[in-house]
């Protein structure tokens, strides 16, 4: 079992800045891809961000590229966590934004929710106009 606990999530400005940030509790978390999704009122979740288990591979959402950074440490002293920078924040990113994980080694990223094992509860974002 994986638990994810995600926090950073907060009120602010459109074009200013949030690091969103997730903790895993397994000490095998290199071995976890991981990824960011939102969720806005009457929406479904879509895909934001997404990590390979070693750090080497990223992918974007088209909405959020060059604005959004995903990053994680995997240093054996590390806290287990995979963070997301979002910066020059727009109204249209207020949402739930969700950790998840998934147990793969693999150089292919997945993209989909129902490829992930583990979910986070959500932290809200909310950007003001």
């Amino acid at each position: 079992q994986v638990q994810l606990a995600e926090s950073g999530g907060g009120l602010v400005q459109a074009g200013g800045s949030l690091r969103l940030t997730c903790a895993a509790s397994r000490r095998t978390f290199s071995t976890l891809a991981m990824g960011w999704f939102r969720q806005a009122p009457g929406k479904e979740r879509e895909f934001v961000a997404a990590i390979t288990w070693s750090g080497g591979g990223t992918y974007y959402a088209d909405s959020v590229k060059g604005r959004f950074t995903i990053s994680r440490d995997n240093d054996k002293n590390a806290k287990n966590t995979v963070y997301l920078q979002m910066s020059s924040l727009k109204p249209e990113d207020t949402a739930v934004y969700y950790c998840a994980a998934k147990f793969t080694i693999s150089t292919v990223i997945p993209l989909a929710p129902h490829e992930y094992d583990y979910w986070g509860q959500g932290t809200q974002v909310t950007v003001s106009s």
